[in-house]
């Protein structure tokens, strides 16, 4: 009942508002239209909404700033657990707004993200194994601080942010047919179906290590999934949320599991074709085309996101 009543606060009337009060603190990420043919798939156009050049290297700016300009923060500052991403974006959003930031990671957080996180001046605590360890000990701090908490995910103010990704897209693309995204908790994923209400066919995609919501559109509800794979920083939580599956239910037409081997292979393609810098979880969705894991109509318009780009992959010397 609970996620019943959240999912029904994500709406479009409010993802439009929430839109118009964060667009002085993030960017209208741009979307470029490549040539499917570029990467050896069917020619058509192809684009990319490229988030990984939001604030802070991921979507997750949006619904760190909605929580900061929406709600009444305590002189504690804000506490977020986060695989690093949303800690990133939280740890910017306080910067940017003058308040104190405590971000609680686990230990497979990548450097680059942790790195990012102390750049941002906010507190890091780095511990136990996985993004649920790092949630139970922000929940201890905040009972003991009186921090306002945050959550990646399962959060109305954070859907609400999320959402407006969907917005941005359909203003860019209004032809397309079918969106491909990476999900991890179902924030990103849940906004955005929220703001399509089945006007474009959403596509989720998931590492095979961390079936999340491909487990849970199975069950009917959300279920514990393994946390594992290349990319569990980013899509490997104990379970989607409980505010994102009713809408997920809804509109989102399937989940899709793809191997570690076809998120690298996006993330190389991504970079020598169009010079774009993702992580794994930024660069999973393209996996699917890529891979073949998601092959589209002969008419179909897909449109990839590509949602961080928090990694020390590439160097320059």
């Amino acid at each position: 009942m609970a996620g019943e009543q959240g999912g029904a606060e994500i709406t479009r009337a409010r993802i439009v508002q929430t839109e118009a009060l964060i667009r002085p603190y993030v960017r209208h990420t741009p979307t470029i239209i490549a040539d499917a043919a570029d990467f050896r798939l069917p020619s058509r156009p192809l684009p990319f909404k490229l988030e990984c050049l939001q604030h802070s290297g991921s979507f997750k700016a949006r619904g760190a700033f909605t929580n900061l300009l929406t709600r009444p923060v305590p002189k504690a500052g804000v506490v977020a657990a986060s695989g690093g991403n949303h800690g990133a974006a939280v740890a910017y959003a306080a910067m940017k707004c003058g308040v104190p930031a405590n971000i609680f990671v686990p230990t497979v957080t990548s450097p680059a993200k942790a790195e990012r996180i102390r750049s941002y001046g906010a507190n890091l605590v780095i511990g136990g194994d996985r993004y649920a360890d790092a949630l139970a000990a922000s929940e201890i701090f905040a009972a003991e601080s009186g921090a306002m908490r945050i959550h990646a995910y399962d959060q109305v103010e954070t859907l609400l942010g999320q959402g407006t990704v969907g917005l941005e897209i359909e203003a860019d693309t209004p032809q397309i047919d079918t969106l491909l995204v990476a999900v991890g908790g179902g924030g990103l994923i849940g906004g955005i179906a929220a703001w399509f209400a089945g006007r474009v066919k959403i596509i989720a995609v998931e590492p095979e290590g961390s079936p999340t919501l491909y487990r849970a559109l199975k069950a009917g509800r959300p279920v514990d999934a393994p946390a594992e794979g290349l990319a569990a920083d980013s899509l490997a939580p104990k379970q989607v949320g409980t505010l994102m599956f009713p809408i997920a239910q809804r509109y989102v037409d399937r989940a899709l599991l793809i191997a570690d081997d076809d998120i690298r292979a996006a993330q190389a393609a991504l970079w020598d074709r169009l010079g774009v810098v993702t992580e794994p979880g930024g660069a999973a969705a393209f996996g699917a085309l890529l891979s073949g894991k998601y092959v589209p109509q002969p008419e179909e318009r897909v449109a990839v996101l590509v949602c961080g780009a928090n990694t020390t992959a590439v160097r320059f010397d």
